[in-house]
């Protein structure tokens, strides 16, 4: 037997990919360690609080947990990560949760004296709680709050309530879809779905088939679902999939969004909606959409984008079966724990480059191509304050040269120019004379452009941020990035991911960067969770040829590249 782990004394694994046991180790501590990132030849896990805790709910004991550290690690465990390990785990189960004989209240149960006064002292818990001799009495509906924050001060809560059914559902997954293809769920997403326990998150790759984990879990669950994603275009292609896929009909299917407000056994609305008010500090009218079904089941779908409104109706409902989708769970707020306290822990990640490797998903090649100002704008963005530089840069007109460039090195396959700011957006879209969506493109006509680029009739488009997230363009392979939000790295790998639907050829991620400003920073920062997950990206450097240095006027590709 192989030993591909080195355990480090900061609770972080590596291990070998290139040792012959070392899927058999990733199976092992994949169940209570967080893949930081996955390299060409070692893959990083870190052993979190997090972590161990989801481990301890799914009934692991550190014993076994010791146990396979020294199975499969290549030096002696230090003795400080079994001692961190049996700390940090004996905190779960030191507060469990449970019914009363009032069905308006459950019971906290803190047997340890020094936990109960450390929550006594707290006054974010105790403005919820009533003391008891060994506990606290809760309000059912301040079950996700008191949960969340005692997860901020390191005691999780086992949460032992039963889940409500929910109004039965029946449903099946087609052998053939509706159209007429043979469909079958793939392993791994036979596996994501066969883990989940009733709450937790499901992280998987762009172009995996998170939409297909979803419907799978319905089909085992059969209860009526309620699933809530990032926009109209992503509700009707989740209709479009059910339909397809599922032997629901379409007066099975609801849909709550701003045109229509439909609810069914199956409803799917979009954050946008639920999130509305007619004033700032009003009520959201459409929470009630949570309470006007019994709802057995809620989907999250693209979770990592839960605003806060969301989560304070989320933290009421803990009653319900949640179940989270994603390609990450990297929030730029932070806020990463408050997934895992109100939908759940994470229950099945897979790395992309393994699904890439086994044809899963497409190869990507990502490139990072570096502009130089135009003399013109080098003075006022000297004098600009860090915002201002940032826009500066972004719009940098020589990006267009480039774009052209890029689209000529391509001329026959479906190309994606995505950017943040309208004003170069709209000049883009006006050099190339190809369509451009933006938030303010009326969702039928958005959906008349995607379905024109799905079938060829269109082989540019321009799109702006609403095409980060749940966006079925399976055929496009190369994407030219213009600008985006400053370091965002949840949005790189969201870019990129609108070309890893499989397909006979590597696609292409082009991300054009102003050379010398604070473009480069910002994109080392977007680019870190693919490099993580074992993209590279390639640096090559754009020049200029017969430019005088007087006032950039015009789109003229007067520009080549050097690699670096």
């Amino acid at each position: 037997m192989s030993k591909p782990l080195i355990v480090q004394s900061d609770l972080s694994l590596l291990l070998d990919v290139h040792e012959p046991d070392s899927d058999l180790c990733r199976a092992d501590i994949a169940l209570y360690a967080e893949l930081e990132k996955s390299l060409e030849h070692m893959h990083t896990y870190r052993i979190t609080p997090l972590s161990l805790w989801n481990a301890a709910s799914a009934g692991l004991t550190t014993a076994k947990i010791e146990r396979q550290l020294d199975r499969w690690s290549r030096y002696p465990v230090p003795e400080h990560v079994l001692y961190s390990i049996r700390d940090i785990s004996s905190r779960f189960g030191k507060i469990i949760l449970t019914e009363t004989d009032d069905p308006d209240t459950y019971f906290l149960e803190v047997p340890e004296k020094h936990v109960y006064e450390e929550i006594l002292s707290r006054k974010t818990l105790t403005q919820f709680l009533d003391p008891e001799d060994r506990g606290f009495r809760l309000s059912i509906f301040h079950r996700g709050t008191i949960k969340q924050e005692l997860m901020k001060t390191g005691y999780p809560v086992d949460d032992v309530i039963p889940l409500t059914p929910g109004s039965p559902l029946t449903l099946h997954m087609r052998e053939r879809t509706k159209k007429g293809g043979l469909f079958l769920v793939r392993k791994y997403q036979e596996e994501a779905a066969g883990v989940f326990p009733g709450f937790g998150v499901i992280v998987l790759p762009c172009g995996a088939g998170k939409t297909i984990v979803g419907m799978r879990v319905m089909d085992l669950l059969q209860t009526s679902t309620l699933i809530l994603t990032a926009n109209v275009a992503a509700v009707h292609q989740w209709m479009e999939e059910l339909e397809d896929k599922t032997s629901l009909s379409r007066d099975a299917i609801g849909e709550y969004t701003g045109d229509r407000k439909e609810i069914k056994p199956v409803t799917i609305a979009t954050y946008q909606i639920l999130t509305w008010r007619n004033r700032k500090t009003g009520e959201h009218p459409h929470f009630q959409l949570f309470r006007e079904n019994r709802w057995g089941l809620i989907i999250y779908d693209e979770v990592h984008l839960l605003p806060a409104p969301v989560f304070r109706v989320t933290a009421e409902i803990q009653a319900v079966r949640r179940l989270g989708l994603t390609a990450t769970l990297v929030r730029e707020d932070g806020k990463e724990g408050d997934v895992f306290a109100l939908i759940g822990p994470k229950r099945y990640d897979v790395p992309w480059k393994e699904l890439e490797a086994k044809g899963w998903i497409a190869e990507a090649d990502c490139y990072e191509i570096r502009v130089p100002l135009p003399e013109s704008l080098k003075v006022p963005y000297a004098s600009a304050g860090k915002r201002k530089k940032f826009r500066i840069a972004a719009e940098n007109p020589y990006k267009v040269d480039v774009a052209e460039q890029l689209i000529e090195n391509h001329p026959d396959e479906p190309i994606l120019v995505i950017g943040q700011y309208l004003d170069q957006l709209q000049i883009i879209a006006a050099y190339f004379k190809v369509p451009l969506i933006t938030g303010k493109t009326p969702h039928i006509e958005r959906e008349k452009i995607y379905r024109r680029f799905r079938e060829g009739k269109e082989h540019i488009i321009v799109v702006s941020k609403v095409a980060n997230f749940a966006i079925d363009l399976p055929d496009a392979s190369v994407a030219v990035q213009v600008s985006g939000t400053f370091g965002s790295r949840q949005e790189e790998a969201q870019r990129l991911g609108r070309l890893l639907r499989p397909k006979k050829r590597n696609s292409c991620f082009y991300s054009i960067i102003s050379h010398y400003t604070v473009e480069e920073d910002f994109g080392a920062n977007r680019q870190k969770f693919l490099t993580e997950q074992g993209y590279k990206y390639h640096i090559e450097l754009w020049s200029t040829r017969d430019f005088s240095g007087e006032e950039y006027t015009g789109y003229s590709s007067k520009g080549s590249f050097d690699a670096r």
